[in-house]
């Protein structure tokens, strides 16, 4: 923000050509978009068998582009917003290092990873990924959305959809959002 006020200013006293260079640069920066892809499945798509509970509920591969420059860490929330008993939670990872641009399919089940990002409980009671399982009817959405933050969350492995997201306020610095879709 600071630097495209600068710009601005720069712009406006049209000051040396370099100065205006550096403007220019910075408002590339600015309109970066953070984007979040999956090979697994296409944006709006079906989701796999192989990602669901009616098969070896799998992780799907996740990556992303476009993480603003000051991201000190990321955190994803998968949640199911159309099951019947209101959104369920699929997945709560948090406190993943700045530099991670990807995540493996078939990301382990461990409170901890050898990154050091921690994993909180779903809505099936288990830590990590619990893949799509609906009742048999339409076809539900599932929202894959990760956070670019400023801070590590810093919480223990265990905690909630509704801790990280508490711990999150305030620091969230982008957001980009996939949906899949599956039933039965």
């Amino acid at each position: 923000m600071i630097r495209r006020l600068i710009c601005l200013w720069l712009t406006a006293v049209a000051l040396l050509p370099a100065q205006i260079g550096l403007c220019i640069s910075a408002g590339k920066e600015a309109t970066m978009t953070f984007k979040l892809n999956t090979a697994a499945f296409e944006a709006g798509g079906m989701i796999s068998r192989q990602f669901t509970c009616d098969g070896p509920d799998l992780s799907p591969a996740l990556e992303w582009s476009g993480a603003p420059a000051n991201t000190k860490s990321f955190a994803l929330i998968a949640d199911d917003p159309d099951a019947p008993v209101g959104t369920w939670v699929h997945w709560v990872l948090y406190d993943l290092p700045a530099d991670t641009k990807q995540l493996i399919e078939g990301v382990p089940k461990d409170e901890q990873l050898p990154s050091g990002a921690r994993q909180g409980r779903n809505d099936f009671r288990r830590i990590g990924y619990g893949g799509p399982c609906p009742p048999p009817g339409p076809a539900h959405r599932y929202f894959f959305k990760l956070y670019a933050l400023d801070a590590k969350v810093n919480l223990k492995a265990d905690a909630s959809k509704a801790d990280v997201e508490k711990a999150m306020a305030g620091h969230i610095l982008a957001q980009a959002t996939l949906v899949g879709r599956y039933k039965r």
